[in-house]
Parts: C-alpha cells; structure tokens; sequence
C-alpha cells in the first residue's frame, strides 16, 4: 500500500463516518467521528475473533503506513494550534493573562505530580513495577489539556466570550508547557540525564522563552508582509507557509514549535486581522483555517478510533486504565482547586469557570502521540492502553457531559472580574 493509498483510504473513511454521524447519531462532529470510527474498530476485532475472518489485516496494514506520532507532532498539531490561536482575542486575553499563565504552568506541574502519585501506588497494587519517575513522565503527557478536542467543543456549545478565553488559551499554552516537561522527564528517564538545575534551565530558556520569542518574530514578520499587497490568494499561502515552513524551522533550532505556533497565530489573528488585511482576504483566510481546522479535526478522530488495533489487551491494562482515570479527574480537579486558592485568582471564584474548565479537561491524540514516542517495553504497552481509555472517557463521557450538565451554570459566566 503506497502514501498515496493511505491517504485516500483515510480521507474517504472519514468522509463515509461523519456521513454516518451526521445522518444517523448526529453527535457532535469529533464526538461523532471518535465513537462511529471506535464501534468500527471494535466491531472488526470481534469478528476476527469469532470468525477467524482475514478482514483485520487491512486496518492493521493502513495504520503500520501511518506513523502517528510523526502525522501529528511534525504534521497536523502545528496547523491546529496556529487555526485555534488565530480567534482568541488578544484584549481578552491579556484581562486573564494572570490565570491563564498559572493553569498552563503551575497548574500542569501539580497536576503531572498528582497523577504520578495516584499511577505510583496503582502500580504497587498492581505490581506493574512502575518507577515514580516513569510515573512523571506519564503524568507530563497525559496532564496538559488536548487543545484540538476542548476547542472543538468549546464552539459547539457557544461558551461565553470570557470563558471561551480562559479555557482556550490555557489548552493552547499547557499544551506547549507540557511538551518541555515531557522533554525533560524522557531526558532522565531514558538519556539517564541527571536533573541540575542547569539542564532544567537551559531547556526553559530554549523550548519555552525561545518558542514564544521565534513565534513573535514569525507573528510580525507574517503581519509585515500581509499588509505590503493586497491579494487574497498570496496571503492565505502566506500564513500556509509561515506555518509549515515555521514548525519545520523550530524543530531545527530545537526551540517548541507548539509555542510559536500559538503566539504566532495570535498576532496574525489580532494585530494582522485589524491592520494588514483587507474584508476580502479576512474572509478567504477565515474560511480556509475553518476548513483547515475542521479537516485534520475529521482526520484526527478517525485514527485516534483506529488505534485500538495497536493495543494490547489484558486485564492489568483494564485496571490501569480504570485507575488512571480517576487519577486524571483528581489530578484535575486538585490543580483548578489550588490554583484558585494558593494564588487568590479572582477569575476562578466562579463556581461556573470552574466546572467549565473541569469538565473541559480533555485529553486527546497527543497523549497518545507521545505514549507511542516511547521506547519499546512492556510498561509502554500498558500506558498505551490505559492512556487510550482516559482519551476515550474524556472526549465521549466528558464532551457528551459539558453540553448536557454546563449550559445553566455557563451562562452565570458570561461576565467574570478581570484578573489582578
């Protein structure tokens, strides 16, 4: 099976699904895509099982042409996060900077130690042997928010502005925090790095203070070059290349191509949409991010429903996921909590900011790019495992439970206190 298979294969199983899901279960659009592509899946592992059948072989072999972690670390995430960064409001923004900066940061560090703790004394029940720096590791990958699927259900359920904000910003940036604590844990974990706090320093100044400055620099330099012409077609094929070119030039430079992304695209978006475009060009690019964003969206969800050939299967791996799950709902909970009270944040007095960026915390194919990143072993198959069965309850259990138990209480959002 060639690239060119490949892609066709999965283009026109996404098209078939969502048909599915729009016609007959009418979910919302990743909901849908994740569940018709999971009942799929499983549906032809059963009847493998049962029947012998030789149908598993093609799924298997689409997915062995696809290395996941590379479709989405070095491919999609770069053009989802920018399309994502793209419609904050800058204005918003920086009145819940101050909340928005300690839930990205502080916010994921108690989280990952939360989480390593509840993972450390299931992995003595269970006698995984898991060690509790391997269990950090886990925590960092697993703690950030999925900025694909918590934007994607922030605008199906018409979140108020201010609290769309909060909680889109901070998915965007745990996002790029949590890559660099990732970084770090896999350097001690499997490069026997020793943790000074120079080597911690230097990959902060690098990944995080490095990546915000080259996406600002990108951000104008795009916004420069977007208002000296005035021709539609060119300028959307600016921000394409900024973004492609952008990401690739990060990765080289070894600074967080996830970050400058996501300050890059919020310049284009503020300062580009109010001074460098024209009506024309604002609704050509508007339009082609949306299709974009919701394109590799599609994509996305289909595969993350396929992987469930890649799993393992045994009863430890159901029992780790069961425990993970609940480690990663109080681990949740615990740091929108200590947030709200260590740093007296004003913003998260609201009961209803809190609910919504509980019930908000979804994880997703990131998680699960960077499960698969690892080494081969034994405790990587039952992190796969258990890492997919937190991605599915979140983004079914949890996504179908934001629209349905959130919109009263959402609209007592509408108008938060700005941050101090």
């Amino acid at each position: 099976m060639s690239v060119f298979d490949v892609i066709i294969s999965l283009f026109g199983l996404t098209a078939l699904l969502s048909y599915i899901n729009v016609r007959f279960l009418k979910l919302p659009e990743t909901i849908g895509l994740l569940v018709t592509s999971l009942l799929i899946s499983l549906g032809v592992l059963l009847t493998y099982k049962f029947t012998n059948s030789s149908v598993i072989p093609f799924p298997r072999e689409l997915l062995s042409k696809i290395d996941f972690n590379r479709t989405l670390m070095q491919g999609m995430l770069s053009f989802l996060l920018f399309a994502g960064a793209m419609h904050l409001h800058g204005s918003a923004l920086r009145k819940h900077r101050r909340v928005v900066l300690l839930l990205s940061t502080v916010g994921v560090i108690i989280s990952t130690i939360v989480f390593a703790t509840a993972m450390y004394l299931t992995s003595l029940a269970l006698d995984l042997n898991f060690t509790f720096n391997m269990c950090l590791l886990w925590g960092a990958l697993i703690s950030p928010t999925d900025p694909i699927a918590v934007l994607s259900l922030l605008k199906r359920n018409g979140v108020p502005k201010s609290v769309e904000t909060i909680v889109a910003a901070e998915s965007l940036f745990n996002d790029g925090i949590g890559l660099v604590l990732f970084t770090v844990l896999y350097a001690i974990n499997f490069d026997q790095q020793v943790p000074t706090v120079e080597f911690v320093s230097h990959i902060v100044l690098l990944e995080v203070i490095g990546g915000i400055v080259y996406g600002y620099v990108l951000g104008w330099i795009a916004v420069v070059l977007l208002g000296s012409i005035d021709d539609y077609k060119t300028e959307v094929l600016l921000t394409l290349g900024l973004v492609s070119g952008g990401y690739a030039l990060a990765d080289v430079i070894h600074t967080s191509g996830p970050l400058a992304m996501v300050v890059a695209g919020l310049i284009v978006g503020n300062r580009g949409r109010s001074s460098a475009m024209s009506e024309v060009t604002l609704r050509y690019l508007d339009t082609f991010w949306e299709i974009v964003d919701w394109l590799l969206n599609a994509v996305l969800f289909v595969l993350i429903g396929l992987e469930v050939f890649l799993l393992t299967y045994h009863v430890t791996m159901l029992f780790a996921g069961i425990a993970a799950i609940l480690a990663v709902v109080a681990a949740r909970w615990l740091s929108i909590r200590t947030a709200a009270s260590v740093f007296r944040l004003k913003d998260l007095r609201e009961s209803s900011l809190r609910s919504t960026l509980f019930w908000g915390g979804l994880r997703g194919g990131i998680s699960i790019a960077l499960v698969l990143s690892l080494p081969p072993s034994p405790l990587k198959e039952t992190m796969l495992g258990a890492t997919y069965i937190v991605v599915i309850y979140t983004i079914v259990v949890q996504g179908l439970l934001f629209g349905r138990l959130l919109p009263k209480r959402l609209a007592a959002a509408a108008a938060l206190p700005v941050s101090e």
